[in-house]
């Protein structure tokens, strides 16, 4: 058990030694490195509702009928009809964001590349992304970082890692959940979080490894 924490601990330290690296290349200090963290943390708990969309379930329910005294078991199938609430997760989609935004902001000689960038993220997740019922907007881990590396090394500018940063959030925000919202009511949840499969949502942890793997 004492093995076991300390392995959990060290690796906890690496992966937080990772993301200040990451940040470190696009430019914040340590200081907002930690503040972006924590505000992750504790955004990863918020969702901020958006609207609903209605949501038809099947259930199975067993009709019985009698016949010459043996009873026989006739299922029946209907559907249920519920509403899902499609929500913004505040650490896993909302800070991503703005982060994104602010480096846009701040070196708006990269947006022309940033864009391309992030089209190009965006069509190839969304090639990869799958509906999975009872889990949500499943896309392979490595796909949108790495598409967001490639995609920073080719392109001609002097700042690959924020576009790197921003074409792996944007474009995994775009191509994994904003263009499959269509397929929500599929899932058959009460409430579905863009940025919400945990506290390092696979948006924020794009951004992270297409920034380590440039």
């Amino acid at each position: 058990m004492v093995l076991f924490l300390l392995l959990v601990f060290v690796t906890s330290l690496l992966f937080i030694g990772a993301i200040g690296l990451a940040f470190k290349r696009i430019g914040f200090s340590p200081q907002l490195t930690m503040f972006i963290l924590v505000a992750t943390f504790a955004g990863s708990y918020i969702n901020i509702p958006l609207f609903s969309v209605k949501t038809f379930s099947p259930t199975i329910k067993d009709e019985y009928v009698s016949f010459f005294g043996i009873d026989f078991r006739i299922p029946q199938i209907e559907y249920e009809e519920f509403s899902t609430i499609i929500a913004l997760n505040i650490g896993g989609a909302l800070i991503p964001t703005f982060v994104s935004i602010y480096l846009l902001l701040k070196m708006p000689s990269t947006i022309l590349y940033v864009l391309t960038g992030i089209v190009i993220v965006a069509l190839v997740t969304h090639l990869f992304a799958k509906p999975v019922k009872g889990l949500g907007i499943v896309t392979p881990a490595f796909i949108p970082p790495l598409t967001a590396a490639i995609v920073a090394y080719i392109l001609p500018s002097n700042a690959p890692a924020i576009i790197a940063y921003t074409s792996g959030v944007l474009g995994t925000l775009i191509g994994a959940d904003i263009s499959n919202l269509h397929k929500i009511p599929r899932l058959g949840a009460r409430i579905a979080s863009i940025g919400g499969a945990g506290t390092f949502d696979g948006i924020f942890l794009s951004g992270i490894i297409s920034v380590l793997l440039v």
